[in-house]
């Protein structure tokens, strides 16, 4: 049986994040600063280190050192979030204003979808911003139902690990913190958007894996 470790250490070098609501036992595991040092030793072996976002809050494996290869993944990876972040950021806007949050999705917060249909349902210009996030490549939906739209905007990104469904017999879901993971990749990408990709997938390694 794969000890405690073993699951840190495989989802680290799968490129999952490890937060108190995805992973709880590993991030408990993590907060013991013997095991970090265990699980770093391990990693660097696999030219890897435990990297955090969200004021330590998240954990992930970035690269230790950069060569040719790691830079090309690194371009590569930096391509494929880029991508991914306008139908994301569109997706935090919407779900911040229409339930009136203050400050914007973060670890923990939970969402109930059909308080959130019934919201969208009820304005407009939601529902129109709803169908074009649903339209992005990430979701690629062809409905021009709100309710099927909603289930599969959450579904995606369940399945992306921003969200989390304790209950499958519910429609109730929490935030992970991919979500301010993210947040922190739009904040750099915000403060350095006139570096070239290559160089900027570098620098921010530590946070882009």
């Amino acid at each position: 049986m794969i000890s405690t470790k073993g699951r840190v250490l495989e989802a680290l070098l799968s490129g999952q994040f490890i937060c108190q609501v995805s992973h709880d036992e590993a991030h408990q595991f993590l907060e013991v600063d013997a095991n970090r040092e265990e699980v770093e030793t391990q990693l660097n072996l696999f030219n890897r280190t435990l990297a955090s976002a969200s004021s330590g809050q998240v954990r992930f494996a970035a690269y230790r050192q950069l060569g040719d290869d790691e830079r090309k993944r690194l371009t590569g990876q930096f391509k494929d979030i880029s991508s991914s972040l306008l139908p994301l950021v569109e997706w935090l806007v919407l779900v911040q204003e229409s339930l009136g949050h203050n400050a914007p999705l973060t670890q923990g917060d939970i969402l109930r979808l059909h308080e959130l249909q019934g919201v969208i349902e009820d304005s407009p210009a939601f529902a129109e911003a709803l169908a074009k996030i649903a339209r992005y490549a990430l979701f690629n939906s062809s409905s021009s139902s709100i309710d099927a739209q909603l289930k599969l905007v959450f579904k995606r990104l369940q399945e992306l690990g921003y969200l989390v469904r304790p209950n499958e017999d519910k429609q109730i879901f929490i935030a992970t913190g991919k979500v301010d993971y993210v947040m922190d990749v739009i904040k750099y990408i915000d403060e350095n958007e006139r570096l070239a990709l290559t160089q900027t997938a570098e620098q921010s390694q530590g946070d882009l894996l």
